[in-house]
């Protein structure tokens, strides 16, 4: 069950044929919890979810049903098609693993519209209404961004279904009062910052790497100690946000463990210059050490 804390939108790892490697995802999961995060979101953007097959993502489900930490491990969809969307979720409540699911508005289209977003979610509602939903924010990806008005809307609508949102746009963490409804900035440098505002915490793609020092500024907000780790955390997510992040999230995992080489295309690895230019700012940071590239 989805609650406050600090979660990772995962890497995905994969074989030299390009294909998920499931089980080492599933570890790479392991490992980010192990470190800190309360919970892994698989198939987000991070994980190349738009670039991965309907086929994969049933096997890395059926494989969470059966994992240890299968009540700490969620899903997202990343596909725009509506009935590929209904299925994947209908098979996800197949193998009962967490019902809440990171479901953006369909990419691709730029004519998208409050209504025909709406409609989207009605639909999925309508032939799936056990599932959970995780507003994914995200204009820069899905060419939509969701209004307070638009998600004030759906939760109003669908209050059972409609229960979370990552705002990866940054224009709702601030501004979206809901009761009983959380909001996860999709940055950790806004975590801080948000659980001023009452977030719940954040879920972040560079909590691949980050997550201890997010789960430190986490907890010392909680126990209302005095923040120490905060302006470090802040200052390595705003350098890892200098390069296209899963091509930096690929390279910085790569030199301990070459599966991370293995990329989707379009993706590309950080050229050896700019690898070499982001291990130096890290380091300067002094964040590039053993316990960060062994996690």
């Amino acid at each position: 069950m989805l609650k406050r804390g600090v979660y990772a939108a995962s890497l995905s790892v994969l074989n030299k044929d390009l294909t998920l490697n499931v089980e080492a995802t599933l570890s790479h999961g392991e490992n980010l919890i192990k470190n800190g995060c309360m919970g892994v979101f698989f198939m987000g953007s991070t994980g190349q979810a738009q670039l991965c097959s309907l086929e994969s993502k049933k096997e890395l489900i059926s494989k969470i049903a059966s994992h240890k930490l299968r009540k700490k491990f969620f899903i997202g969809l990343g596909v725009n098609s509506l009935s590929d969307s209904i299925s994947l979720i209908k098979y996800a409540n197949e193998y009962e693993i967490n019902k809440e699911i990171l479901i953006g508005a369909p990419a691709y289209y730029r004519n998208n519209s409050d209504q025909g977003v709406f409609n989207f979610f009605k639909r999925i509602i309508s032939e799936c209404p056990k599932v959970k939903i995780v507003i994914y924010n995200f204009e820069k990806l899905f060419h939509y961004k969701f209004s307070v008005e638009a998600v004030t809307n759906l939760v109003k609508s669908f209050p059972k279904q409609v229960v979370a949102v990552k705002d990866s746009s940054y224009n709702l963490y601030e501004n979206l009062k809901i009761k009983d409804f959380l909001v996860f900035p999709g940055s950790e440098a806004k975590l801080l910052k948000g659980l001023e505002h009452g977030c719940a915490g954040c879920i972040s793609a560079v909590t691949n790497v980050t997550h201890s020092l997010a789960r430190k500024v986490f907890d010392d907000f909680e126990n209302k100690t005095p923040q120490t780790k905060n302006e470090q955390l802040t200052r390595v997510r705003e350098t890892f946000d200098g390069y296209n992040l899963i091509s930096a999230l690929h390279s910085y995992h790569s030199i301990k463990d070459e599966n991370y080489k293995n990329i989707l295309p379009p993706l590309t690895l950080l050229s050896e210059e700019k690898q070499k230019e982001l291990i130096e700012k890290l380091n300067k940071l002094k964040f590039n050490n053993e316990k960060n590239l062994a996690a």
